[in-house]
């Protein structure tokens, strides 16, 4: 695997301390060792270096727009380079750790957030961060038919044709109903900030930590440390000089470039992979835990007519053998699913039966609903570790159970390119990052969205939007009631939640201080 080209970063006259420092790790290939600077007094963090990173990718297709692209690499890059409005943080006050935001205040009613913006924030190339860029940012995807549901889902929640800016630094965002809990949609690391009316070219001016200096489709993109990145504590991050990520959809390619001395850091490995490598004393292997994981899922399409009859959505739910997928996709290290997503948030209903693997019920099921012997594609992709070998074996489930199913395997990237032919699969595979439960409806199910695959129940809608608008007693009720209907008549089958299995060199260490441990954007991260 050879090195993106040194010659463009000197044609281009912008090949800085820093990047030379890039260029000599990426012509000889080393390891972390020796390219940054020695600790300081008071065991501060190191300083320098530029640190390699293999992430799954899209090929030559890939974008510079996070709001259509739906890979690892799409959401690392775009961390790196566009500044986040905050993360979830359980340890903070709000539950949030603020980025370019000092605080979001919100109503009695629960009817407007104001969102405070920090003072002095610029984007590259000089220009002010004001909070017409994080509107811009927040409400453009809703009007773009090809931008990824996740970005859409603000819209479902805050009225932004109301939306007030008071001046540069205060943002007042209308709530379409009452919502308590705006500040973890709001802040989930996946909302950042580009600038207004951004066409996301090279040359874009950028807010994060880092800046582009060359970007090859299908290979990978250079960044150097942006030096007026200034919105975070500790105030003096990010400790790298600059950042190399690597396009490899493939897990064990990923492995192979960190074994080989081409990377430090390689993220999303498989099962086996993992497996090996913890054997391998010179790597460091680390698993996330709930609710820190990534539910592989299948989503029936209600328009699809067998699915209508709930006595086939339940069917499909109970062929499902989950303790095998388990075991035999991840070697123990995964967490049998409910068919509910986000457990482990506080809004899980962690109280909800599991749902057994009964394949005689299942059959059962489908002859009473003349559904015997029904024929369906399911589709799936390599986009995470586990996601196609998961697949395969819910295909030989629902073949035990009398289905003719089949499965049709993308190549990788390609599952979510088209989002509006995904909406019209009639079984399609997906991955869900961690999010608390009643958000995720709102992104994943209500107000007809597409990713729901065709549900449509506003009475679910309204319990959600109780749950979300009302706090103690009255909202936990809402929400199981909520969660109780999606698990007895959604269109969900959630058999698995992986872990986010990562591995690197010594040296390597604050990665997981950036609070997005699925999709790090190694604003803390250091070498030594």
């Amino acid at each position: 695997m050879e090195p993106l080209t040194r010659r463009t970063l000197l044609r281009t006259g912008l090949l800085t301390a820093a990047t030379a420092v890039a260029g000599t790790a990426l012509l000889t290939g080393c390891g972390s060792n020796d390219r940054a600077q020695a600790p300081a007094a008071g065991g501060t963090p190191r300083r320098g270096g530029t640190l390699r990173a293999a992430f799954a990718g899209a090929g030559a297709g890939e974008t510079l727009n996070h709001f259509v692209g739906g890979t690892a690499l799409d959401m690392v890059r775009a961390r790196a380079l566009h500044a986040t409005l905050g993360d979830l943080d359980p340890t903070a006050p709000d539950g949030v750790r603020y980025g370019v935001l000092e605080a979001i205040e919100v109503d009695a009613e629960l009817r407007a957030y104001t969102l405070r913006l920090r003072r002095g924030l610029t984007f590259g190339d000089g220009s002010a961060l004001t909070v017409r860029d994080v509107l811009w940012s927040l409400s453009s995807p809703a009007d773009d038919p090809a931008s990824l549901p996740v970005y859409k889902n603000p819209a479902s929640t805050f009225d932004f044709a109301g939306a007030r800016v008071e001046d540069d630094h205060t943002l007042v965002l209308p709530t379409l109903a009452p919502v308590a809990d705006g500040r973890l949609l709001l802040c989930q690391g996946n909302y950042l900030v580009v600038k207004e009316n951004s066409d996301f070219s090279p040359n874009v001016a950028t807010s994060g930590p880092f800046r582009l200096v060359e970007f090859a489709p299908g290979e990978g993109c250079l960044l150097e440390r942006n030096e007026e990145f200034s919105h975070q504590e500790p105030a003096d991050a990010p400790y790298l000089d600059g950042l190399e990520l690597r396009s490899l959809p493939d897990s064990e390619a990923r492995a192979g470039a960190l074994t080989g001395g081409q990377v430090d850091f390689a993220h999303d490995l498989s099962p086996v992979t993992a497996r090996t490598l913890r054997e391998d004393a010179r790597f460091t292997v680390t698993s996330t835990e709930p609710p820190y994981v990534s539910g592989l899922f299948f989503r029936m399409n209600l328009a699809h007519e067998p699915f209508q009859d709930n006595r086939v959505r339940t069917a499909f739910k109970l062929a499902a053998d989950r303790q095998a997928m388990v075991d035999s996709v991840f070697f123990g290290d995964a967490t049998v699913g409910n068919d509910l997503l986000s457990p482990g948030f506080p809004d899980y209903a962690a109280q909800i039966e599991q749902r057994a693997f009964d394949p005689d019920q299942a059959r059962r099921l489908l002859r009473e609903a003349g559904a015997d012997g029904m024929r369906v594609t399911l589709t799936t992709g390599p986009e995470t570790p586990g996601m196609v070998e998961v697949a395969t074996l819910y295909v030989e489930n629902l073949v035990a159970v009398g289905v003719d199913a089949r499965l049709e395997e993308l190549p990788a990237g390609q599952l979510f390119a088209d989002y509006p032919a995904y909406a019209r699969l009639p079984l399609a595979a997906s991955y869900s990052v961690p999010t608390p439960a009643l958000p995720l409806y709102q992104m994943s199910y209500g107000g007809q969205n597409p990713a729901a695959l065709g549900w449509d129940r506003p009475d679910v809608d309204e319990l959600v939007a109780t749950a979300r608008g009302t706090s103690g007693a009255e909202s936990a009720e809402a929400g199981l009631a909520a969660q109780r209907v999606l698990w007895e008549e959604g269109n969900t089958i959630a058999p698995v939640f992986k872990p986010f299995t990562t591995a690197h060199v010594p040296g390597v260490a604050g990665v997981a201080d950036d609070l997005f441990a699925q999709f790090p954007g190694f604003s803390r991260a250091t070498l030594s």
